[in-house]
């Protein structure tokens, strides 16, 4: 099946939060919110470690929105039920419609961490997948030595399947780094 004819909802709640594609516009949230982040972001985001930009981090969430609705990548916004607040990003990404599977990214704004917002909306993203997409696996990737980012998956259930040894390079670019695999499969 062609994916691009699938209906998807573009937008689902958790017990706090909101979550949803990216609407033009979004740009100014998301720019302030990884201002506001990046001297934690730098170390495990490559994004972190380039000149940003208002304008250029608009133009990103539109080409997420079209990506979206062509269902090339899933990025999720995720915002506070009770303020409307833009709080971090996720999404379901590098997506295969075969069989399917889906990879889970996140970032946080940092002023929210702590508080279980990641671990609740990486659950909802989960369940968003498995139910509403009909995937039968979900991954987490990350940086070895990131031990926020993997404290999510092994919170969640997530089995550690393996380590991807010098796999990748390091945010910064100068250095090469250790993948580690978590995964869920549908029940």
């Amino acid at each position: 099946m062609n994916p691009i004819l699938l209906d998807v909802p573009t937008e689902f709640t958790t017990e706090r939060l909101f979550i949803r594609m990216p609407m033009p516009g979004d740009g100014k949230a998301v720019y302030e919110a990884v201002q506001a982040s990046l001297a934690e972001f730098r170390p495990w985001l490559p994004f972190a470690n380039k000149e940003q930009s208002e304008s250029g981090t608009e133009a990103g969430i539109r080409e997420s929105h079209a990506k979206f609705l062509r269902r090339e990548d899933m990025r999720l916004l995720l915002f506070l039920k009770e303020t409307g607040r833009l709080i971090g990003s996720s999404g379901l990404h590098n997506p295969n419609w075969d069989i399917p599977k889906f990879e889970i990214g996140y970032w946080l704004d940092t002023r929210y961490s702590g508080r279980g917002y990641m671990t609740e909306a990486v659950q909802g993203i989960s369940s968003f997948a498995f139910n509403e997409l009909k995937a039968c696996r979900v991954e987490i990737r990350c940086d070895s030595r990131n031990e926020k980012s993997r404290a999510i998956p092994e919170r969640l259930g997530f089995a550690l399947e393996g380590t991807l040894r010098n796999e990748d390079l390091s945010a910064d670019g100068r250095e090469l780094r250790d993948t580690v695999i978590y995964a869920k499969l549908s029940d």
